[in-house]
Parts: structure tokens; sequence; C-alpha cells
């Protein structure tokens, strides 16, 4: 049942603001865009964190099908055709749009907003309450070592 409303609700988002190249590549480019914007000292800084922040959905969908993400982003990076990109199910590069996967636009867009959303929230709050991290249990204890051979006595006769 979910998944026939996640997939109503992916088609309307689609009809509402229409699609966008699928596997992370959409926001992929879009860091080429953002790094292109001509920025000083501190919003420089802030560039390059989304720039390299937009590059992680392609990054993650390739560590998870076991190819490492930054080669991938890199191939993607020098790719001159627009929809080219990764597809795990295949583990082929190819052009996501004619292989059919695709986003909605509005989906893509709603996610980058509300994460920069949520960033500048962050970024003006003076204290942050967070769970606090959970203490590694601890492993086996110490074996404490072989403490020799026992029993050889003082092998003598043997020099």
């Amino acid at each position: 049942k979910h998944r026939v409303e996640d997939a109503l609700s992916a088609t309307r988002a689609a009809v509402e603001e229409g699609i966008v190249v699928g596997g992370g590549v959409a926001l992929l480019r879009a860091a080429k865009a953002i790094m292109a914007l001509d920025l000083e000292g501190e919003a420089a800084v802030g560039r390059d964190i989304v720039a390299r922040a937009v590059e992680e959905p392609v990054r993650l969908i390739a560590e998870n099908a076991g190819i490492e993400g930054s080669l991938v982003v890199a191939r993607l990076r020098s790719e001159k055709k627009a929809g080219m990109g990764f597809n795990a199910a295949t583990m082929e590069y190819e052009d996501l749009m004619a292989a059919g996967i695709i986003d909605p636009a509005k989906v893509t867009r709603s996610a980058l907003q509300n994460a920069a959303s949520i960033a500048a929230m962050l970024l003006t709050t003076e204290a942050c309450v967070t769970d606090e991290p959970e203490k590694d249990a601890p492993g086996m204890p110490d074996m404490g070592g072989m403490g020799g051979m026992g029993g050889m006595g003082g092998m003598g006769g043997m020099m």
C-alpha cells in the first residue's frame, strides 16, 4: 500500500514540476553551477561545502553498489553528455534518462531546499541538543599472552 502511495506522490510531483535525471546526477550537475558562483571569504567556503554535499547521493549510490564513490563522481564530472550516470542495477555508465532512472524535479528541489534550511538553522543556533553518543561495548578481555612452553623442563642434554 505504501509503495502505491509513494508512486502516486512521485507521479503528482513529476506532473507539477517535471522530471530530472535520477541517480543523483541532477545534483552532481548542480555542483558545477554552484562552483561557478564568484564568492569570497566565508561565502566561498559555504559554496564549496554545498558543492561537495550535492555530490553525496552519487557517491553513496556507488558505494552501496560496492564501487569507490569518489571514482564514480570523478568520471561523471568529466562526462560531457548531460544524462550520463552510474546505473547501480547494471553496474554500467549509461544515459540514465533513457534508462528510465528519473526523479521528480520537485522532490530533488525540495530536498535541497530543506537541507539548506536545516543547515542555516544550525548555523544560527547558539546551542544544539543531540543524543549522547553510545560508548562502544567492550571487546573480549585481553588473553594475557602465551606464558611460555610449560612442562618442557630444562631440556637437559640438548647442548
